[in-house]
């Protein structure tokens, strides 16, 4: 059973940083795609990042260099660094899984309970 356990979310205010983390467990494929998504109340979920078993590495257009996705495979563990943060950076992050890479678009299969990050002006 595929498990993920996002970790590092908290009150900060503008221009702060914050490390987000995700354990992952029971994900054993050698070929995956994984993320960072997040959903501020009333708005559509959002892909912040992504991911991928050859390295590959995507970013969205809203994140302007402030942040780094990263991942530690000897621990299973996905990592966001946000920095610069601004108070429309507040949402509910979520880590995300996929069994394939991340070429040609992804639709994560797996994902984690969240972890809030507010930033405050």
């Amino acid at each position: 059973q595929v498990q993920l356990a996002e970790s590092g979310g908290g009150s900060v205010q503008s221009g702060g940083s914050l490390r987000l983390s995700c354990v992952a467990s029971g994900f054993t494929y050698s070929t995956y795609c994984m993320g960072w998504f997040r959903q501020a109340p009333g708005k559509k979920r959002e892909e912040v990042a992504e991911i991928d078993s050859r390295g590959r590495i995507k970013y969205a257009d809203f994140v302007e260099g402030r942040h780094t996705i990263s991942q530690d495979n000897a621990n299973n563990t996905l990592y966001l660094q946000m920095n610069t943060l601004k108070p429309e950076d507040t949402a509910m992050y979520y880590c995300a899984a996929f069994y394939d890479d991340c070429s040609g678009g992804w639709s994560p299969s797996f994902w984690g309970q969240g972890t809030q990050v507010t930033v405050s002006s």
